[in-house]
This record gives structure tokens, sequence and C-alpha cells, in this order.
């Protein structure tokens, strides 16, 4: 059952992915995005990730993805509209994306290692939860404010810029 639920998962990423590219509404390629997310925090489970699984959700599909909606409905989707596709430059992304799956299938094909089978991962007898935590708030406790001021001031200038001046 694992396996097929890794193949369902995968394939599901694979296309809300794709989508994420393909739409031309930035609205559902958002929402395509966070599907995708959800796929991934999926096989994290799948792993016996949970914790990483339930941060996927948490952070990406949740607070990130808050963010994008906001700056996408702050933007001037009519100009957007109006745009028209570069059909050159959509061919010549399309050839160098070609030309990187065939280098990545040749390198793979090549690679004793790859074909071989990944033994099972050991039971953890630690709480992942508890040293990850540890390890966060000890060892990198400075970081981890400074990132959270970085992320405050990253939304006040979202608030100021999209503040509409009264005339």
């Amino acid at each position: 059952m694992s396996a097929f639920l890794f193949w369902i998962f995968a394939l599901m990423m694979l296309v809300f992915g794709a989508a994420v590219i393909c739409n031309r509404n930035p609205v559902a390629s958002a929402l395509s995005l966070v599907v995708s997310f959800l796929a991934l925090a999926a096989l994290f489970v799948l792993l016996d990730a949970y914790f990483i699984g339930v941060i996927q959700v948490l952070v990406y599909a949740g607070a990130i993805m808050v963010l994008f909606l906001f700056i996408i409905m702050l933007l001037d989707l009519r100009a957007e509209n109006m745009r028209k596709i570069n059909w050159i430059a959509s061919g010549g992304g399309v050839a160098v994306a070609f030309a990187l799956i065939i280098q990545i299938a040749s390198v793979v094909g090549h690679f004793n290692a790859a074909k071989q089978t990944f033994p099972p991962l050991p039971r953890s007898t630690s709480d992942d939860v508890h040293q990850i935590g540890l390890f966060l708030f000890t060892n990198y406790n400075l970081p981890f404010q400074i990132i959270g001021v970085v992320i405050l001031v990253a939304t006040i200038g979202v608030v100021m810029l999209s503040r509409r001046e009264t005339r």
C-alpha cells in the first residue's frame, strides 16, 4: 500500500506543479501550489517524517501561501491579462528543459548506486520534535530571532506599500 500511495502523491505533486506553471490565472496557480505542498507533506508522512510533514502544511501551505495570495491580490492583473505569450522564449525554455531531462536521465543511468535500493531507515528511539526544538533554541537562537524580525519588517513593508493614498 505504501508504494501505491507514494506513486499517487508523487503524480499528484507533479501534475499540480505543472498546473502552477501552466495556469494563466495567478490565484488558480497559487491554489495549485497549495495542493502540491499538501502532496509533498503526504510524501513526508509516508517516510515517517511526521514533524516535517506537519511543518510543511503549517508553514508553506498555510503561512507562505497566505502571503502569496495577499501579494497576488495587490497586483494589477488587468495589465497582465493583456500580455501576449512569447512563443520563441517558450520554445527555448521547453528545449532547455528537455535537454536537462536528457542529461539527468543519462547521469542516473550511468550511476551504479542509483540502481540499488536503499536499506530501510532504523526506527528512532528519541523524540525528534524535542531534539529539533532544543537544537533550534540553543544553537540557532539568534538566527531564529533575526528571521522573525526580517519577516516582521517585510510584513510592515507590504502593508505600507499596499496602503492607498487618500486625495
